[in-house]
């Protein structure tokens, strides 16, 4: 009599959700996790997210495929106890391999977890749809391999990775920040643009920073000018998925 085949299911995604969208997006279905989620094509049923927020406990990182640390509209220099713990389960997952993205604030708590400095941007907010420049350590890359040496990516943020962590590999920048992109190890990046946002959602992050930016000497107006695609950004999420 033949042996019955077994099928091995396939370990979950795991998103760490840091935060939600903000109230001007309720438009748009869905949150953070569902768009990452859509823009990696992974099946919402092979998805578990934990809400760090609100106490959700992290799994086994034994126990899942890779994570997804999702972006927050709290600042990591809060060092809120949810943040800690965070920090504190990234240094044990991230070095045996797991596969691993931080976008914006998961970029930025990546850091801080591996020993990386985070702060205010001392050259203030950057938002809307930015021009970034690839470094030389990413054309041998394989999330960053396949940009063009300048690519359009949509960007909100205050706080940046002031130091990268001891190891890492830089491997993107803009005008304004000069850690867009940083790899540690083989199978951990930190980014701190949005690869599941698009030019639809990003004028709604310029409106929400316009007071802030006028502070700064930054007209909201003519950042919503220049808002256009940025598809090579957007495919970050698919090569992410294929490594996962």
């Amino acid at each position: 009599m033949p042996e019955k085949a077994v099928i091995m299911a396939r370990k979950p995604l795991l998103i760490i959700k840091t935060g939600k969208r903000i109230d001007s997006l309720a438009d748009h279905a869905g949150d953070y996790e569902h768009w990452i989620a859509q823009g990696m094509g992974w099946p919402w049923s092979e998805v578990r997210v934990a809400d760090v927020q609100l106490d959700a406990r992290l799994p086994d990182y034994r126990d899942i495929a890779g994570v997804v640390i999702t972006g927050s509209g709290s600042m990591v220099t809060e060092q809120a106890d949810w943040m800690n713990s965070t920090a504190q389960w990234l240094k044990q997952a991230v070095p045996s391999g797991l596969p691993c993205l931080g976008i914006c604030f998961g970029h930025q708590i990546l850091a801080h977890a591996l020993g990386g400095q985070v702060d205010y941007n001392p050259r203030g907010i950057e938002v809307g749809s930015v021009s970034l420049s690839c470094l030389p350590a990413a054309h041998n890359d394989a999330l960053f391999a396949a940009f063009s040496p300048q690519f359009v990516a949509q960007v909100s943020h205050s706080q940046s990775v002031i130091e990268l962590p001891p190891g890492a590999v830089h491997l993107a920048e803009s005008a304004l920040e000069k850690h867009h992109g940083f790899r540690w190890g083989e199978r951990a990046w930190g980014i701190q643009f949005h690869p599941e946002f698009d030019e639809t959602m990003i004028p709604h992050f310029i409106e929400y920073y316009r007071a802030r930016l006028a502070d700064q000497g930054v007209f909201a107006d003519e950042l919503l000018k220049g808002v256009m695609p940025g598809p090579q950004s957007q495919q970050l999420l698919t090569r992410f998925a294929s490594l996962v």
